[in-house]
């Protein structure tokens, strides 16, 4: 049986948050450079009065944690208080991409000093939020990380051909980061968010290869669950909420080109929805959607009607996160990133909303609530 969901909203907004190395060692910050940092309280407020009440948002473990085991929490003290002024609810991710300078995230040190990490600020979490349960992710996107630092070389430490190895140490330090939170607090709940995918097969001889790319986003929620790689220590409570990342480029061809939405060969995202159900059979979230420009209200559109058709057939999906609800400069040249439902005037100044898709949010959440 499914429990009630954990979430203070069915809608939702995410916050970038990613603090990676790039293959050239500049240091990300995205926190920081979308402003969310000095404006959190009415970044909150603004979008708890849009109805979403649930936030994703995250720590930067290389701020806080500056010496082995030395922590500095002043960079997200004021974040716990922001959402606790504004009475949002936030999902926390422990690990966005980035960790600190000192640690070598291929040694059994990254594990430990992870789980440490973790262990110390679900303590930090309690004293500030007045008994309030948290909700944590614990490491987000570990196929993605994977691929990223392990496989092509995209993000420090920009390895190839060790992507299999770096899947196992993520989630050998998300499961103990994730066990570390729960001796704080056992109340502590999970949302584990892993791109939703689709690899389309192209030549006959490369099918394997096709269906082992596709399969391979499965793999680390199948690790958490104990369901393979038992060394990692997962086990099936762990696999808690199955969070579900899904943008208009989550379909390509194998070693080929995105297929976008209406091709012939997309899948119905309420498709791609039912098979992850049928595989866990646990609650669900969209824990990242959203496109840019005027594809915005459109693609907002359709998520929710997918989302919809796969509840009707008996998916327990809890939630759909805008993601990233604030538009930011791009991680690889800084590019205005024209996202989201709100943004930030060249120059500075207020936020201003993004009137379109304002106005599908309140429409979708008028069809949910019927």
């Amino acid at each position: 049986m499914i429990a009630p969901s954990p979430f203070a909203s069915f809608f939702m907004a995410g916050f970038e948050c990613s603090t990676q190395k790039r293959r050239d060692g500049r240091r990300l910050d995205l926190i920081v450079s979308t402003q969310h940092d000095v404006r959190v309280e009415a970044d909150y407020r603004a979008c708890a009065e849009m109805g979403m009440k649930t936030i994703r948002d995250g720590l930067r473990w290389h701020l806080i944690e500056r010496a082995p085991g030395v922590y500095d929490w002043s960079s997200w003290r004021p974040m716990l208080r922001a959402a606790k002024a504004a009475g949002v609810q936030v999902i926390w991710d422990i690990c966005h991409y980035g960790w600190p300078n000192f640690i070598d995230i291929w040694s059994d040190r990254f594990v430990e000093r992870f789980a440490f990490f973790a262990e110390s600020a679900a303590r930090v979490f309690a004293e500030e939020m007045d008994g309030a349960a948290p909700v944590w992710c614990p490491i987000n996107e570990i196929s993605f990380f994977t691929w990223s630092a392990g496989d092509v070389g995209y993000f420090f430490p920009a390895e190839k051909g060790r992507g299999p190895e770096l899947k196992r140490q993520l989630v050998r330090a998300a499961i103990a980061g994730a066990e570390a939170c729960l001796k704080v607090d056992e109340r502590a709940r999970f949302v584990w968010c892993e791109p939703l995918i689709k690899v389309e097969r192209t030549e006959p001889h490369l099918n394997d290869a096709a269906d082992a790319h596709h399969n391979s986003q499965f793999e680390a929620f199948d690790m958490i669950a104990g369901r393979r790689d038992e060394d990692l220590g997962g086990r099936p409570e762990l696999l808690d909420i199955v969070g579900l990342n899904y943008y208009p480029h989550n379909q390509w061809y194998f070693a080929g080109p995105t297929i976008p939405m209406g091709h012939h060969a997309y899948t119905d995202m309420q498709e791609l929805l039912t098979v992850v159900h049928a595989r866990y059979g646990r609650p669900m979230i969209i824990s990242e959607t959203g496109a840019e420009r005027n594809a915005r209200a459109p693609w907002f559109h359709y998520v929710c009607e997918e989302v919809r058709a796969a509840m009707a057939a008996g998916a327990p999906i809890q939630g759909i996160c805008m993601y990233p609800v604030l538009a930011y400069p791009g991680w690889d040249n800084d590019r205005h990133c024209d996202v989201g439902l709100f943004r930030t005037p060249e120059g500075g100044g207020e936020r201003t909303v993004y009137e379109p898709l304002a106005r599908e949010i309140l429409r979708q959440a008028a069809e949910f609530g019927a």
